[in-house]
């Protein structure tokens, strides 16, 4: 058996792949694309603690191409996707929207048609919270109504788990999509709020602050994203399901400046 893990050299994928060489006895590919929306050099590095074992294949690849993922899967006995591999980040998507539709939506339609073609025991779709628009339920509810996604990142995420709900129901592909909110831990992507923060407080530069940081996010430590990630592969009766990953005690921004200043011992 071997479980595919796409963006497996990225934040989240890395440490799920160190988890997963401890929770199961299967295969693991890793596949990735190493493109520079952040130092591909620092993917590298994420996949140095396990490229050696000889449980783990790194493949460098791109799971746009439909070709290469039908491949890809016929090469290898593939039972478990576990789908990362996106272009994330709001702030971006509103400049380049195209490569978010292009990554995010298309390159997840040729990882289910692989599926559908090569049957898998489950398919985890990684969601994102940002598929909550303005007018959702507070606090957010799997089942309530979503509103309309304030990026194009969210809209991307949403149009995702549209086509993995419509391969399951078309095609029986065991979609399960799961939706993170604001993980952080070690390795944490360079462009997002806490490594920005953690580096204005350390060099004494000014933080970058939108609003009067009253805004919420609900972060959540990546050990725990990975055991939900591990237990969505095998519980029952989550086929079809959209599942929240988060911590659920949201903290305001400026809360969360106050404590690191407090950790660090700098204003």
């Amino acid at each position: 058996m071997s479980i595919l893990i796409t963006g497996g050299a990225g934040f989240i994928g890395s440490h799920l792949i160190e988890r997963l060489l401890d929770a199961t006895a299967a295969r693991i590919l890793c596949l990735d694309n190493f493109n520079d929306f952040y130092d591909p050099a620092a993917k590298r590095a994420n996949v140095t603690g396990f490229a050696s074992s000889d449980r783990v294949d790194v493949i460098e690849g791109d799971i746009c191409d439909h070709a290469a993922m039908l491949a890809l899967f016929d090469r290898h006995d593939v039972e478990q996707v576990i789908h990362l591999a996106a272009y994330a980040g709001v702030r971006i998507s509103i400049e380049r929207p195209e490569i978010y539709v292009r990554t995010n939506v298309d390159g997840t339609l040729a990882l289910l048609e692989a599926a559908r073609r090569h049957p898998v025991d489950r398919f985890l779709l990684t969601s994102s919270s940002t598929v909550y628009g303005a007018d959702a339920t507070v606090p957010f509810i799997e089942d309530a109504p979503l509103g309309i996604p304030m990026s194009p990142y969210g809209v991307t995420k949403r149009a995702a788990e549209l086509l993995g709900q419509t391969y399951r129901q078309l095609h029986q592909v065991p979609v399960v999509c799961l939706r993170p909110f604001s993980v952080y831990g070690p390795r944490l992507r360079p462009d997002l709020a806490l490594p920005i923060f953690i580096s204005a407080i350390t060099e004494g530069r000014p933080l970058p602050l939108f609003g009067d940081g009253s805004a919420r996010r609900d972060f959540t430590h990546v050990s725990d994203i990975c055991a939900g990630f591990i237990a969505a592969l095998s519980a029952e009766g989550v086929v079809g399901e959209a599942i929240n990953l988060g911590h659920h005690e949201p903290i305001e921004i400026r809360a969360l400046i106050s404590l690191l200043a407090e950790i660090m011992g700098r204003e």
